[in-house]
């Protein structure tokens, strides 16, 4: 087992656990888990000699590998890449696909889309599987397991064969054929679960109390967050050290969110910055318990959501568990909610299909949110996931 240098902390009941054990929740309220890791400073002028690759801001990341012969300067093959041995004495790298590094491009004079439905999986959610992965490979359970309607399992099952991990996914019963081939062609075994999102989870956390399973979940898991922050790092390097005066992102379990507030604090807290962006946290009406409660002056939801159809099925999120830290994160920067209408969601992807941009329903939440009142000063959107994974939304009854 390779070392692993941080500690779990539970942020409600501040239960500490050793991060090289595969207890996945806190044991007393069973909550997810933060990580106690302190993250150093990046290095600007540094950046365009380094991997190509999340692993370039490896100050900032806690599962970075230590400097040796194998781990400078390369994108890793994986365990699995043609019976690649590590010499002896040498560091092996982390688990990568090249993941990160996706294009900034225009949308209006004051908007820009990051495209990170450009990833090796077709969503954002790669920056946060190749932690898991990595973390997988240096615990070197019996199984990992992971729970989701679609990217995230599809992002763990392929980061899991990179990383020689044997995987399952539970998922929904009526998530996208197309998702649901993805994930076995990378060779994980997927478990459909009767039922809503929910019931998945529940599913998923019952068999992740089983020796020897490494529950690789993106809600409590804090690791998958310190892959998602790259996001913000990949702004602030490609904008030349700033950030844009506003973030706007899809929330239902709140990864990404969360990730880019980890990386907002960090970058401020080091002076690299001068400035925290605002944060715009958008949700699908029809699933929007983090709206609701923002709105109300509520620390978290009173109760969840009724579990109503939306489009946006990634983010359509009853009861996030990571709920009181989203509203909180959105709360310190001055950022808000908005909530989008399903025939908003559909317009929008037809849009940015005529840009020539590709992505699924869920992806275009942001940009559905701000494309006829964008917040004042620059904007960046993430488009998240990509349309070859569901198609195109269905037109509205009439």
């Amino acid at each position: 087992m390779l070392p692993i240098m941080s500690t779990y902390v539970c942020p409600r009941c501040r239960v500490n656990s050793s991060d090289s054990a595969l207890t996945w929740c806190c044991p007393r309220c069973r909550g997810p888990w933060d990580l106690d890791f302190g993250a150093g400073p990046v290095s600007l002028k540094s950046l365009p000699s380094r991997v190509n690759s999340l692993w370039r801001y490896e100050e900032a990341l806690p599962l970075a590998a230590e400097p040796g012969p194998v781990a400078a300067g390369l994108v890793t093959a994986g365990p699995l890449a043609a019976g690649a041995v590590t010499p002896p004495g040498a560091v092996p790298p982390p688990v990568s696909l090249g993941e990160g590094r996706t294009p900034l491009v225009p949308l209006t004079d004051t908007v820009s889309a990051k495209l990170d439905f450009l990833s090796p999986t077709l969503s954002f959610k790669d920056r946060g599987a190749v932690m898991l992965a990595e973390l997988g490979r240096r615990l070197a359970p019996r199984t990992m397991i992971a729970d989701s309607s679609g990217n995230a399992g599809t992002a763990i099952a392929a980061y899991g064969a990179r990383a020689g991990l044997d995987c399952a996914v539970y998922v929904p019963e009526g998530t996208s054929p197309k998702k649901l081939e993805q994930i076995r062609a990378h060779g994980a075994r997927t478990v459909v679960v009767p039922g809503d999102r929910e019931a998945t989870a529940v599913a998923a956390r019952a068999a992740a109390d089983e020796p020897g399973v490494f529950y690789a979940s993106h809600v409590y898991n804090p690791h998958f967050l310190h892959g998602t922050k790259t996001y913000a790092y990949e702004l602030w390097e490609d904008l030349g050290g700033r950030l844009p005066d506003t973030l706007v992102v899809p929330v239902g379990n709140g990864t990404l969110l969360l990730g880019v507030a980890l990386a907002v604090e960090e970058l401020y807290g080091h002076g690299l910055i001068d400035r925290r962006p605002a944060l715009v946290a958008v949700q699908a009406a029809a699933v929007a318990p983090l709206a609701a409660a923002f709105h109300a002056g509520a620390t978290e939801p009173p109760a969840p959501a009724e579990q109503r159809p939306t489009l946006a099925e990634g983010i359509a999120i009853p009861a996030p568990p990571r709920a009181a830290q989203i509203l909180a994160a959105v709360r310190a920067c001055g950022g808000t909610f908005r909530t989008v209408t399903e025939d908003q969601i559909r317009a929008a992807q037809l849009d940015l299909a005529a840009r020539g941009l590709y992505v699924e329903p869920t992806g275009v939440a942001c940009w559905a949110a701000v494309r006829t009142e964008p917040p004042t000063g620059s904007v960046v959107v993430p488009l998240c996931g990509a349309g070859a994974k569901t198609g195109m939304a269905p037109p509205a009854a009439s």
